[in-house]
Formats: structure tokens, C-alpha cells, sequence
């Protein structure tokens, strides 16, 4: 029997270790939450940040809804986060319908409710056909960076996108952008969600090729629904590969199978990163749990007892 080269490359990887076998569990991760609407949403969302919380994140995020639809609610998962849990909470601000004075006095809030970490992003207005800055607001993202650090030495995470942002004019005016808010003093960049390890490689690549030495952590979103994160990614200018919709073709009423195929997916996706020499990944959970949890273990990370609520200086 002959066999071919592509059947030995097969079995070579056959009988390999395991993909995920004794990795080192030297990855630092963050997970991202959004304000729940309703009681039960709250339960759940609490449920979840107690079961993450054992894996020590660097930080947790609490998204800011369109315009600031969420203002209130944003304000008080962070401050119930920072005060109840071990892990330090970062709050998302953007520069949609608010003036600068309005924005300064949210985020001086922040700082008195013990929060040390701002994610700074320019938002998108509801129902508006591109971005229109407020008449007395910030500007743009860059602007909002350089008045928070203005205001307060806060740690400042900023949005980066390894495919374009959709307002974008093109690859080296998205990295433009992104260097001005790094040199404006934000700390690191968190990439919009990506398929496949190759993408966020070449953004690295470009990003240190124009200048831009902070860190680039991957932003992971595992998928459950495909239909929504098709939806999503033409928000947000992701590619979706014509492989990962042939993966969920036919599971529309099998929840567990796609449960099963993201976790794998996912899985994959950051131990290809982690063998990129990435070592910082931030989570989407969509305040879900039970996805990152397993990828975390998956990595060589292991829930441990929570240390102490931290307490601000």
C-alpha cells in the first residue's frame, strides 16, 4: 500500500502529544462582562465573575453601552466588582453624547470608588451614520486617553484592530491611530476578536513595525451563536472565514454540539497564539463562563482560592 505524504503528515500529528499536553499555564488573561438589564441577568452575571474570579485575572471589564445607555448600570457592576472581588475592575468609557466635563466627572468617580483602569474607546452613537464628537467632548479616542491621564494616572487600556476598524482609510492610518493612543499614555491595546492566529501575527508585526512598543493582548470570542457573530463581525470589519461556517452548518438546534465546537475552536485559536510567544489573552464572555473557564484549564491554568478584595491606594 502506498502512502502519501499528506496521510504521514497525518499520522505525525496523530502521534504527537496532545495539543494542549503540559503547557505551562504562564498565560495572564482578562475577561470582559457587560452590565446586566434585569435581576436574573445580575444572578447570572454574578455567578459567573465567582466562577472566573479562582484564575486571578489581570483585570475584568465592564462594557459601556451605545451612547451611554448604560451608564448607571456600568458604574455600579465596577464598583460592586472592585469592592466585592480580588480582581481589579476596569471600566469602559467612550466619548459618545457627554462633554468633557461630563466624561471627567464619570471617570473622577471611578477613581473614588477605588477604580485604577480606564478602557478608553471613542464609541459609535446610536442610530448615527458615523461618529460626530460632541460639541465641548473629546475628540476621538487619543483626545479621551490624554484627558483621563490628565485627570487621574489611570492604567489605560485602548481597542486595536487587527483587520481595520470600519471608519478606518486603511491599514496604516488605523495603526496611526492606534500609535497616538499609546503615545497619548494608554498602557496596552486590546484587539477586536479574530478567527485566526495569522491575523493578530501580521497586526503584531505592523504594529512594532511602526513604532508602537505596547503590549498587543489578542481578544478571544468563542462561538456559540454563528448567525450573531456574523452579524458582529461586519460591525466591527472581522473576516469570517468560509471554514468556520461550514463547522456550524446544521446546529442550529444543537446547542450542546456548539457549545462543544467553540470551546475547541477557541481553544485552538489561543494555543496557536501561545505558541506565537502570546502570553496575555482577553476573554469576551458575554457574561458566560463555563467557555473561558475551560480554555484557562486547557492553557494550564488552575482556579485557585480567591486572595483578598484588593483595596485601593
Amino acid at each position: 500500500m502506498t502512502i502519501s505524504v499528506s496521510q504521514l503528515e497525518e499520522a505525525r500529528r496523530a502521534l504527537e502529544a496532545p495539543l494542549f499536553a503540559d503547557v505551562a499555564g504562564d498565560t495572564s488573561v482578562s475577561f470582559e462582562f457587560f452590565p446586566p438589564k434585569t435581576p436574573k441577568m445580575e444572578e447570572a452575571l454574578w455567578e459567573t465573575v465567582k466562577t472566573l474570579e479562582p484564575f486571578r485575572p489581570e483585570f475584568v471589564s465592564v462594557t459601556y453601552g451605545a451612547g451611554g445607555s448604560t451608564r448607571e448600570r456600568t458604574h455600579a457592576t465596577v464598583a460592586r466588582i472592585q469592592a466585592e472581588t480580588s480582581m481589579p475592575a476596569a471600566a469602559h468609557l467612550t466619548c459618545v453624547e457627554a462633554s468633557k466635563s461630563e466624561i471627567d466627572e464619570i471617570a473622577d468617580a471611578y477613581w473614588q470608588a477605588g477604580v485604577r483602569h480606564i478602557v478608553a474607546l471613542r464609541g459609535d452613537a446610536p442610530g448615527a451614520d458615523g461618529f460626530v464628537p460632541h460639541v465641548d467632548g473629546y475628540t476621538n479616542a487619543a483626545d479621551l486617553v490624554a484627558g483621563l491621564k490628565r485627570l487621574h494616572p489611570f492604567e489605560i487600556s485602548v481597542a486595536a484592530y487587527p483587520e481595520c476598524h470600519p471608519d478606518s482609510q486603511g491599514s496604516a492610518a488605523d495603526l496611526d491611530n492606534l500609535k497616538r493612543k499609546i503615545d497619548a499614555g494608554a498602557t496596552r491595546g486590546i484587539t477586536q476578536f479574530f478567527f485566526e492566529p495569522e491575523t493578530f501575527f501580521r497586526f503584531r508585526d505592523a504594529a512594532a513595525a511602526a513604532g508602537i512598543k505596547a503590549e498587543m493582548v489578542p481578544g478571544i470570542m468563542p462561538v456559540t451563536n454563528f448567525a450573531s457573530i456574523v452579524k458582529m463581525s461586519k460591525l466591527c470589519g472581522t473576516e469570517v472565514p468560509a471554514w468556520l461556517g461550514r463547522l456550524f452548518e446544521g446546529l442550529e438546534d444543537h446547542a450542546t454540539a456548539r457549545q462543544l465546537i467553540a470551546a475547541t475552536l477557541a481553544a485552538e485559536l489561543c494555543r496557536k497564539l501561545y505558541a506565537g510567544d502570546v502570553r496575555a489573552l482577553h476573554f469576551y464572555t458575554l457574561n458566560r463562563a463555563e467557555l473561558s473557564f475551560a480554555i484557562c484549564h486547557l492553557l494550564g491554568l488552575r482556579a485557585k482560592a480567591p486572595v483578598a478584595a484588593a483595596v485601593a491606594a
